[in-house]
């Protein structure tokens, strides 16, 4: 299970500091750094509005596209053996390696 918060379209992962015992959410997917701190969710969810707003704020004034663009492209390291045993399932299922590894990842970030 992932730990996200959905803030006005936009998501945060959140976890637990035991140091100094806050909730800590980041935005993911921006151009910059969008962090909030809080003791209590609704506190944590006030701080995500304001924190959001003033990344927002900040990238109108100096004309940034505040959302980070993604190509669909990336590489990744596997084992030999997950590569083998990727193209056995996809040629199983009558697939390419590449539509078998995005209906993969399409299905966990969904689940």
């Amino acid at each position: 299970m992932m730990n996200l918060m959905e803030i006005n379209g936009y998501k945060a992962v959140i976890s637990y500091d035991p140091e100094i015992q806050m909730f800590r959410g980041e935005f993911i997917g921006l151009n910059g750094g969008a962090d909030f701190y809080a003791a209590d969710v609704v506190s944590l969810q006030q701080e995500a509005e304001t924190s959001l707003q003033t990344f927002l704020d900040v990238c109108r004034e100096r004309g940034i596209e505040p959302v980070k663009q993604y190509s669909g492209r990336f590489n990744v390291r596997i084992s030999p053996e997950t590569h083998a045993a990727a193209v056995a399932a996809a040629q199983a299922q009558r697939m390419s390696l590449n539509e078998w590894i995005n209906q993969a990842i399409f299905q966990a970030v969904n689940a």
